[in-house]
């Protein structure tokens, strides 16, 4: 094989990262899509190929022999069945994160990709973002010492627009946000700490959003739009107050990692700004981001050596491409494994492992902090 022929699962927003994919006159091309829209895939058509084959049945996708891989960018509470269908298919498989909604979900995922044979990979393009790769360095190096500590904060500003308007409000789709936003963050933990979480406790509310409001009830229909904090404009945005929400906005996670590492999550989904900050704490120093700002500080102890001396500021370097310039190298990666089964940056085990914490943690959330132990089970890879 010269040249992986991808097909899409999912039309919608993610949806973009394919035109990473479709270079005719490189190693990858895009050659189909289905979703159950046929606006989202008329809309992909324009944006990625216009000669592809789409349809509505993803079955049909899969049925085609022109398809060597699956990129799977649909809802998550469909990865599993999307991800499953296609390695039985015989398609190597991307899955955007999270890998399913549940761990048993994710071991079944990994399961049928052994059974098949082909490549399975998550999408944590948090991995590839040059902020996120300078400070697993500067960790790796040694400069700030052991590890002990992790504090991170996220701050998602357009939660309501991203994640109250429309399925992800309901835990029935998504366990909770601390999968579907959360997965990237849990996951980031683990790849620079180089340990997986053994245990968590964990507090969380739904402290803004939700309400009384009839489900079926759209922002443009409504008679508080003029007033409502958060009002869309968009003909099918879904009250961020309805009834169905059960998904907390408001998110507190404590966690133990191997090693004895302490680490903390905490996710609000009503912040007045957007971004994430991290803090490594080692025995020599600790290092800090800020996303805002596109900086690193390194600010180390007294350790009698000359370390001590001077503290380090990382100015992070702008990159093109979507997601800080994430997703044109995360793509190129997968196709680098099918092509010449050249590893990337993570694993499936690494996406069972997320998802795993994330619903450990609602599951303390749900029964008022109590102390869930993580299994990492018999499925390796």
């Amino acid at each position: 094989m010269e040249t992986v022929r991808i097909g899409i699962i999912g039309a919608g927003l993610r949806s973009g990262i394919a035109k990473n994919w479709h270079k005719p006159e490189g190693k990858s091309v895009v050659v189909g899509a289905a979703d159950i829209s046929e606006e989202r895939l008329e809309r992909f058509l324009e944006a990625v190929n216009p000669d592809a084959f789409t349809t509505t049945d993803y079955r049909e996708l899969l049925m085609r022999d022109d398809i060597d891989a699956v990129a799977v960018l649909s809802p998550d509470y469909l990865h599993e069945e999307h991800a499953i269908a296609a390695l039985k298919a015989g398609k190597h498989v991307y899955c955007e994160k999270p890998l399913a909604i549940t761990v048993e979900g994710c071991d079944r995922i990994i399961e049928a990709s052994k059974n098949a044979g082909k490549h399975l990979m998550v999408g944590f393009n948090m991995r590839y973002m040059s902020m996120y790769q300078t400070m697993k360095g500067i960790v790796d190096s040694g400069v700030i010492g052991d590890l002990k500590a992790v504090w991170v904060r996220h701050f998602v500003g357009w939660g309501g627009y991203f994640y109250y308007h429309d399925w992800h409000g309901a835990s029935k789709n998504t366990t909770s946000l601390l999968l579907q936003k959360g997965s990237h963050d849990l996951d980031v933990i683990h790849w620079i700490t180089g340990k997986y979480t053994k245990k968590v406790s964990a507090f969380g509310s739904l402290d803004f959003f939700g309400g009384d409001k009839p489900n079926d009830l759209t922002c443009p229909t409504c008679d508080l739009k003029d007033t409502c904090t958060e009002y869309s404009p968009h003909t099918l945005t879904q009250c961020a107050f309805r009834e169905e929400i059960d998904v907390e906005d408001n998110n507190m996670v404590m966690m133990e990692l191997e090693g004895g590492i302490k680490a903390s999550y905490l996710q609000c989904h009503f912040t007045p700004d957007y971004q994430r900050n991290y803090t490594f704490i080692g025995t020599k120093g600790r290092i800090e981001n800020s996303e805002l700002e596109g900086k690193v500080y390194v600010r180390t102890r007294k350790s009698n050596s000359w370390n001590e001396l001077s503290d380090v500021t990382y100015d992070i370097k702008k990159e093109e491409g979507s997601h800080g310039g994430a997703d044109p190298k995360i793509t190129e990666d997968f196709v680098n494994l099918v092509l010449y089964n050249k590893q990337p940056l993570t694993t499936p085990f690494a996406g069972r492992m997320s998802v795993a914490v994330g619903c450990a943690a609602t599951e303390s959330i749900r029964a008022g902090g109590k102390v869930i132990d993580i299994s990492q089970s018999t499925v390796m890879s």
